[in-house]
C-alpha cells in the first residue's frame, strides 16, 4: 500500500495525539491539508507592532508589544497581590495582570524594555484596556546573535487562533509539517491548477505559495501567496459551478413558447398600467429560455416593490398557454397566502377558468400548503394531477412525493436563500423532464456574490421601480442620546393614522419568554415600559451598548405592543403578528390589517418579506441595530407601496460613534439595495451571506473574500467555463478532479447534516 497524500494525512500521526486533539475540537483542524490551509491572519514585523489603539474588546487577540512598566501591587489589606504590566507600541498601551503565586514568578521575566508575543482576551477594568493572566512568548529569550538575527528579519505569522491553542504553537506545528513536506519535496501534493493557467496568469507553484504564506521573508512574497492560493479557491468552486451548469444544459426540456391569443394576452390587454423598461427586457430573457429545450436556470434579483411577482406571472400564464402547469414556491405559509392573493387578485376573472363567470382562457389557481384541511388538500391536489389548475402556489409542501402533476413545466422560487440546490432537485423530478425554472430574490446581490453562490444560473436584474411608487424617508431615532426623539416618533405614527394610513412597529424578539422566532429568552424586563417613556431600556441595562459589559435583551412584540396601546397610541387598534401564533389568526390579523380594519401591527420580521399594504405609510424599527442592513432595507420596502410617501424610523439605543450607528446611518443614507448589501457583506465578512444561500461555500473559501476580489473570480469563472467546455468530465486534468471531489464531498456532507 502507498503512503498516504500528503494532505489527506491525519495530524494525529504528524503532531502526536494530545496536540491534534486540542486542534480538532477548538480549531476544526483534522489533516495535513487542514492545518496548511489555515492562513495567517496578519503578520507582525519585529519593528511594527500591532496598533494597540484598535484592539477590539471581549475578541481573543494576539500582540506584539514591548514592556513599558511593571509594578507589584497589593489589595485586600495586604492579602492579596496582583502584578500590573503596562505593554506599549507607540498607538496605545495595554495592561497584563497576573494574580497571586504567578505574579512573583513573572516579574522577573516581564521587565521593561523586553518584547513579546501576548495572547488573551481583551476586557476593560477601570477605563483601562486590560489582558487578564495572558500566555506570552518573550521574542528576546534567546542571547544568541544568530537567533537575534533570525528573529529580526522574520515576519511572524499571526494565526487564528483560540484560548487553548495560540497562535505561536501554530506556528511550531505549521514549521514541523513544512519541513515534512520538504524533506519529502512536497510528493504527493495535487495541484488543482491546470500547468497552462498557472504559466499563462504567472501563478507560483504550489508548494511555494505555502512556503511564502506560512514562512515570509518579505511582504512581497505574502503577495505572491495569496494570489496563488485565491485563484485555488475561485477555480475550483468555479468548476463545480460550470459543471453544474453544463450537466443542467444537457437535460432535455420542454420547450413553452406562448401562443397569441390565449391567457397571457387576455392578461395583458386589460393591466391598468404599462410594464416598466426592465419587466420587458427581464421578461423577453424569460422566454427566450423558456423556448429552448433546455431548462432554464435563471436568477430574477429585483428590489421590493420592482415589480418581480407581475414578471414572474407572466412567464407562468406563458408556460399555461403553452399546456404545461407553473409552480410557485415560498418559504412561509403566510407568503405563500399572500402570493396566491395578489395573483388571483392580479388575473382576476383569468384566475376563475372552469368556473361559472369564468374567463374562456382562464386557469385555476390553488393553493396547498401544510396546514390546509384535509378536503381542501384533496381538492387541490386532484386539480394538480388532473391538469386542471395550471398555476400552484404553496410553501415546501409542494415537494412532498403524494403531490403529482399533470405536466409541470415552470417552477418559481421565492427567496432562494431559503431554498437549497436539494429542494430545486427534489421539485424537478415532479416533472415528465426536468421543468424550466425561475429563482427570485429581493435580497440585492452583488455580481460577485451572484457568480460565487448561485453561479449555476444566469442571472437577470430589475433595478427601477415601476411608476407610482413613492421614496422612502429614513432616519435614524437615538432614543438613549434623544429621548424626545422617541417621543416625537410615535407623535409622527399618530399623525400617519389621523391622515388614514397605517403603521407597523417591529420588535427583535417575540417577548413572554417565547424569545426570537423559534428562540426561548427571558423576557426584558421594563424594556418595554421604556419603549413609551423616551428610552428603549431599563435604564441599568443601559451601559449595554456596544461591548461595554451586558446588553440588555432586545425589544420584545408582546410588551412593545401593550405599552404602546396603553401609552403613546392609545386609542388606536393596535395588533400583534409573529411567527409563533396559528397560521389561521396569523392571516386573520394580516387580513384585518389589509382591509384598514388595524391601525398598527406590532410584528417581528415575519413581514420583511412579501406583505402587500399599499396604505400603511410609516415603519418604526426597534432595537434596530439589533438587524443586519439587507434585513432593514428588506423591512423598509414594506412602506410606501402606495402613491403616499413612505417613512422609516430606526430606532437605536447605540452610542453615536459605534459601528452599529454607522450600519443604521448607511441604511438612512440610500435606497440602493446593491449599495447596502455591499456594505452588508464588508461588515458580516460573507460568511453568513454566503452561509445562508448555500452551504459548502463558506467551508472552502479561506483566503477569497468575495468583496474584494471580484476580478480574480470572474477571470476563474472565464477559465472554468472554457476548461469544461472542452473537458466537461476533466479527464485530462486528474488533479483538478481530486480538488473537486475534496470540495464536493465537503458539500455533501454539510447537506447531510442539515438534512
Amino acid at each position: 500500500m502507498g503512503r498516504v497524500p500528503a494532505l489527506h494525512e491525519p495530524l494525529k500521526k504528524i503532531l502526536g495525539g494530545s496536540t491534534a486533539k486540542v486542534m480538532a475540537e477548538h480549531l476544526d483542524l483534522h489533516t495535513a491539508g487542514d492545518l496548511l490551509h489555515h492562513y495567517p491572519r496578519r503578520y507582525a514585523e519585529r519593528g511594527e507592532l500591532t496598533r494597540l489603539a484598535d484592539l477590539p474588546l471581549d475578541e481573543h487577540v494576539t500582540v506584539v508589544a514591548q514592556v513599558a512598566k511593571a509594578a507589584m501591587k497589593t489589595f485586600n489589606h495586604g492579602k492579596g497581590v496582583r502584578l500590573e504590566v503596562v505593554v506599549t507600541d507607540g498607538s496605545g498601551s495595554l495592561t497584563l495582570v497576573f494574580f497571586g503565586r504567578g505574579a512573583y514568578a513573572r516579574e522577573k521575566e516581564l521587565i521593561p524594555g523586553r518584547r513579546g508575543m501576548f495572547a488573551g482576551k481583551v476586557s476593560v477594568f477601570n477605563r483601562t484596556r486590560q489582558l487578564l493572566h495572558p500566555d506570552y512568548e518573550l521574542l528576546d529569550r534567546d542571547s544568541g546573535a544568530d537567533a537575534a538575527e533570525a528573529f529580526a528579519g522574520r515576519l511572524l505569522p499571526i494565526y487564528p487562533a483560540c484560548k487553548q491553542f495560540q497562535s505561536w504553537k501554530l506556528t511550531k506545528a505549521v514549521d514541523t509539517l513544512l519541513d515534512l513536506f520538504e524533506a519529502e519535496q512536497w510528493e504527493g501534493l495535487t495541484d488543482p491548477l491546470p500547468p497552462s493557467l498557472r504559466d499563462g496568469r504567472g501563478l507560483a507553484a504550489l508548494p511555494d505559495a505555502f512556503r511564502k504564506v506560512h514562512r515570509p521573508r518579505t511582504k512581497a512574497d505574502i503577495e505572491d501567496a495569496r494570489a496563488r492560493l485565491k485563484w485555488d479557491e475561485a477555480f475550483v468552486l468555479q468548476v463545480a459551478l460550470a459543471r453544474r451548469r453544463h450537466a443542467d444544459s444537457q437535460l432535455p426540456a420542454v420547450a413553452r413558447k406562448p401562443v397569441a391569443g390565449g391567457i397571457l394576452d387576455a392578461f395583458d390587454a386589460k393591466l391598468p398600467f404599462t410594464l416598466t423598461e426592465g419587466q420587458r427586457t427581464v421578461s423577453a430573457e424569460i422566454f427566450d429560455d423558456l423556448a429552448t429545450e433546455h431548462p432554464m436556470h435563471r436568477l430574477l434579483q429585483g428590489e421590493v416593490g420592482s415589480g418581480k411577482t407581475m414578471v414572474a406571472l407572466r412567464a407562468m400564464l406563458g408556460v399555461v398557454d403553452a399546456g404545461g402547469q407553473a409552480a410557485m414556491l415560498a418559504p412561509t405559509e403566510v407568503l405563500a397566502q399572500q402570493h396566491h392573493r395578489s395573483v388571483t387578485e392580479m388575473m382576476g376573472e383569468l384566475a376563475e377558468g372552469g368556473m361559472l363567470g369564468g374567463a374562456e382562457h382562464g386557469t385555476k389557481v390553488v393553493l396547498l400548503t401544510g396546514s390546509m384541511g384535509t378536503a381542501a388538500r384533496r381538492q387541490a391536489l386532484l386539480d394538480l394531477v388532473t391538469g386542471e389548475a395550471g398555476i400552484v402556489i404553496g410553501t415546501h409542501a409542494l415537494i412532498e412525493d403524494k403531490v403529482q402533476f399533470h405536466d409541470l413545466g415552470l417552477v418559481v422560487v421565492d427567496e432562494q436563500h431559503r431554498f437549497g440546490v436539494e429542494q430545486r432537485d427534489a421539485l424537478r423530478s415532479k416533472g415528465k423532464q426536468p421543468p424550466h425554472l425561475l429563482v427570485m430574490t429581493a435580497t440585492p446581490i452583488p455580481r460577485t456574490v451572484a457568480m460565487t453562490v448561485f453561479g449555476d444560473l444566469e442571472t437577470s436584474v430589475l433595478d427601477q421601480l415601476p411608476a407610482g411608487r413613492s421614496p422612502i424617508a429614513t432616519h435614524v431615532v437615538p432614543a438613549k442620546d434623544k429621548p424626545h426623539f422617541l417621543a416625537r416618533t410615535w407623535e409622527r405614527v399618530r399623525e400617519e393614522i389621523e391622515g388614514g394610513h397605517q403603521a407597523y412597529v417591529v420588535c427583535p424578539r417575540i417577548g413572554d419568554d417565547l424569545g426570537e422566532e423559534g428562540d426561548a429568552r427571558t423576557p426584558a424586563k421594563g424594556a418595554a415600559q421604556s419603549a413609551s417613556k423616551g428610552g428603549a431600556g431599563d435604564g441599568a441595562g443601559q451601559a449595554a451598548a456596544e461591548g461595554d459589559g451586558e446588553r440588555r435583551p432586545p425589544l420584545a412584540v408582546l410588551d412593545v405592543a401593550a405599552q404602546l396601546a396603553k401609552g403613546p397610541l392609545s386609542g388606536l387598534r393596535v395588533e400583534v403578528l409573529h411567527g409563533r401564533m396559528q397560521p389561521d389568526s396569523k392571516d386573520d390579523v394580516m387580513r384585518r390589517f389589509a382591509a384598514g380594519e388595524v391601525d398598527v401591527l406590532v410584528a417581528t420580521t415575519v413581514i420583511e418579506v412579501g406583505v402587500n399594504v399599499p396604505n400603511s405609510t410609516v415603519m418604526v424599527i426597534m432595537d434596530a441595530d439589533r438587524f443586519g442592513v439587507s434585513q432593514l432595507h428588506q423591512l423598509r420596502g414594506r412602506v410606501g407601496r402606495g402613491s403616499a410617501p413612505g417613512l422609516c424610523l430606526l430606532v437605536t439605543d447605540a452610542p453615536e460613534a459605534s459601528p452599529s450607528r454607522a450600519r443604521l446611518a448607511a441604511v438612512a443614507g440610500t435606497l440602493d439595495g446593491f449599495e447596502l448589501s455591499r456594505i452588508d457583506l464588508e461588515q458580516r465578512r460573507e460568511g453568513d451571506v454566503l452561509g445562508q444561500a448555500q452551504s459548502g461555500v463558506r467551508s472552502s473559501l479561506r483566503m477569497l473574500t468575495v468583496i474584494d476580489d471580484e476580478e480574480v473570480i470572474a477571470a476563474a469563472r472565464e477559465e472554468a467555463a472554457a476548461v469544461v467546455a472542452a473537458d466537461p468530465e476533466l479527464e485530462a486534468l486528474p488533479d483538478l478532479r481530486t480538488a473537486l471531489d475534496a470540495l464536493l464531498d465537503e458539500e455533501r456532507e454539510q447537506y447531510l447534516d442539515k438534512g
